[in-house]
């Protein structure tokens, strides 16, 4: 009784921060039933009615709340009705819950149930005067102040409770005080027996209705589930099965009806948040076997996000996300046509050959959610960024374009043009020379080659200036490639050989993966090979052979590559 109190309290807080919401009166009035504050539920049923005045669950509960509320008016006689019959009100619960002499009663069952039996009918007090916890609940209803009792009194009250306690509990062939245990009455004996045959009658059902549908059949299944449901109208878990088989049938109207009966139900019955999330998940289920258009997915997706707020099931979690790809997909499916996007696409073309870039990305994006798969109009919108300074954003769609069509060259000149301005140079000659693999004669891959052969040569000579050489040096550090090289313990080794050991650096110089990454450092400025003869005292000495040789070997490959170019155009 006390945990109905605190949710009483939790419903009150719920109106008053959503007051909007008919089914919060809805939950508050059943509290103030389960109180016997008949009034105060008659005006939450009826604060309910007034923003949702078709709800069936409001009506019937002011309906009992009315009836309750004039039975509690009509007038009680018989002796110390007057005297007690206000102390057993709507607000006994609340008194006896704040006491703190009183609030453990409140968790003994036997003590609730005199309670409420007092409730009923003040009379029977009579009964219970010998019990010391209902002499100390009358004191504090009745607002009677006690002088403080002493040690031994306070002893005696807690072993006359826990007496009472403990007999309560005794088998009912014990032998027991007719005054301080009252037998339950033989029409609540068997209003309870009678309730928990229909609770196993209804289970067996369940259960029978489980072995058809394994055996998919399906009509016996929906018979046993509504014979489980008609027995017992409190477990919503006959309506999710029975939704269930409606769902393998096909029959999606009749499987909705009963997932939101579940969820209403359950609600009412204050069900496990699991069952009502599973009722929630399979509507959603269902709405996605009924969807044909990408707005028919919303509902479904509505579904999901309410199921996880119930509960948190990853296999909700996956239907959720399966669902929104799935959308996502069919509207650009909705949205495809070809033709526009050529049209949009030529559009573009225009405002780019009037340098009204912004304008031309506008009817290239549209172009491509036309026709995700026109490579021509990534690489067009490619140059468009290219020319806003919006490098990051060209480079995705050049590198888009190559991966829709790897043959295209537009998509290699796009890429290679970017890196060439973001001073990724040994990056931006790399994809100049993958597009000349498919079309060796593109004279903007081949003058792309030159330009990149030329800053990495310069880089090498140590050409730069020292700005230059700074600026290049900063850039190379963020790049996670340089970084792995410069943090490999072989290329360190190198590194430390070319410097102080030349002779023994020559076994690197032959393996071509080490000179690629000596080639990286020079683009990036972090190595630089020069020629340096130093004059000593005994004689002349070349210092730093290796670094003249690989200095030699990497001019001589840019040099060819260079001839290459210069034989092509030609």
């Amino acid at each position: 009784m006390l945990a109905e109190v605190m949710n009483h309290g939790m419903l009150e807080k719920t109106v008053e921060i959503k007051p909007d919401w008919s089914k919060g009166y809805s939950r508050l009035g059943a509290a103030h039933m389960g109180l016997h504050s008949y009034n105060d539920a008659v005006l939450a049923y009826r604060k309910g009615l007034e923003i949702d005045p078709n709800n069936d669950p409001l009506k019937s509960g002011l309906a009992d709340a009315e009836a309750a509320l004039a039975r509690s008016s009509s007038p009680r006689t018989g002796p110390g009705v007057s005297l007690f019959a206000e102390a057993f009100g709507p607000d006994m619960w609340v008194k006896l819950g704040n006491d703190p002499t009183t609030r453990g009663f409140l968790q003994q069952p036997d003590f609730v149930k005199i309670l409420q039996d007092l409730q009923k009918n003040p009379n029977n007090l009579h009964s219970y005067v010998n019990d010391q916890r209902m002499m100390q609940a009358l004191r504090v209803l009745m607002n009677v102040k006690t002088q403080t009792r002493g040690a031994e009194e306070d002893t005696k009250m807690a072993e006359a409770s826990s007496r009472w306690s403990s007999e309560s509990k005794r088998p009912a062939a014990a032998e027991a005080d007719p005054v301080k245990e009252k037998r339950p009455e033989p029409m609540d004996l068997e209003e309870e027996k009678e309730k928990k045959e229909k609770k196993t009658q209804a289970q067996k059902e369940k259960e029978a209705g489980n072995v058809a549908y394994k055996k998919k059949d399906f009509e016996t299944a929906i018979q046993h589930y509504t014979k489980a449901i008609e027995i017992d109208d409190e477990d919503i878990s006959f309506l999710t099965n029975r939704a269930a088989v409606y769902l393998e049938m096909g029959k999606y109207e009749d499987c909705i009806k009963d997932c939101d009966k579940a969820v209403e139900r359950g609600r009412e019955m204050r069900s496990d948040y699991k069952m009502v999330a599973r009722a929630l998940t399979r509507k959603g289920t269902t709405l996605l076997k009924m969807a044909k258009c990408s707005k028919d997915y919303e509902p479904a997706i509505e579904a999901f996000h309410k199921a996880l707020t119930e509960h948190r099931n990853p296999d909700t979690l996956r239907k959720l996300n399966d669902a929104e790809k799935a959308k996502k997909e069919l509207e650009q499916q909705e949205y495809f046509d070809p033709q526009i996007a050529d049209e949009e696409r030529e559009k573009g073309n225009q405002y780019f050959k009037e340098q009204n870039y912004p304008e031309a990305v506008k009817h290239y994006t549209e172009a491509l959610k036309r026709n995700p798969k026109d490579p021509k109009a990534y690489s067009n919108r490619a140059a468009c960024y290219t020319k806003l300074g919006a490098l990051p954003e060209g480079l995705k769609d050049a590198e888009k374009c190559i991966e829709l069509d790897p043959t295209f060259a537009k998509g290699y000149t796009r890429r290679g043009a970017i890196r060439f301005f973001m001073k990724e140079y040994d990056k931006a000659l790399e994809t100049y020379q993958e597009g000349l693999k498919h079309d060796p004669q593109n004279p903007e891959l081949l003058d792309g080659v030159r330009r990149c052969v030329q800053q990495i040569n310069k880089a090498s000579r140590g050409d730069l200036s020292p700005d230059e050489l700074k600026e290049r040096q900063a850039k190379a550090m963020q790049d996670p490639e340089i970084q792995n090289i410069l943090t490999d313990p072989v290329m360190q080794q190198v590194l430390v050989d070319l410097q102080e050991n030349p002779k023994s650096a020559q076994d690197h110089m032959r393996n071509p993966l080490v000179m690629n990454k000596i080639q990286k450092l020079i683009s990036a400025g972090i190595v630089q090979m020069r020629c340096l003869c130093e004059k000593q005292e005994k004689g002349e000495k070349l210092e730093m052979y290796l670094w003249i040789v690989y200095n030699f070997l990497s001019y001589k490959h840019n040099r060819l590559l260079l001839e290459k170019i210069e034989q092509d155009k030609e």
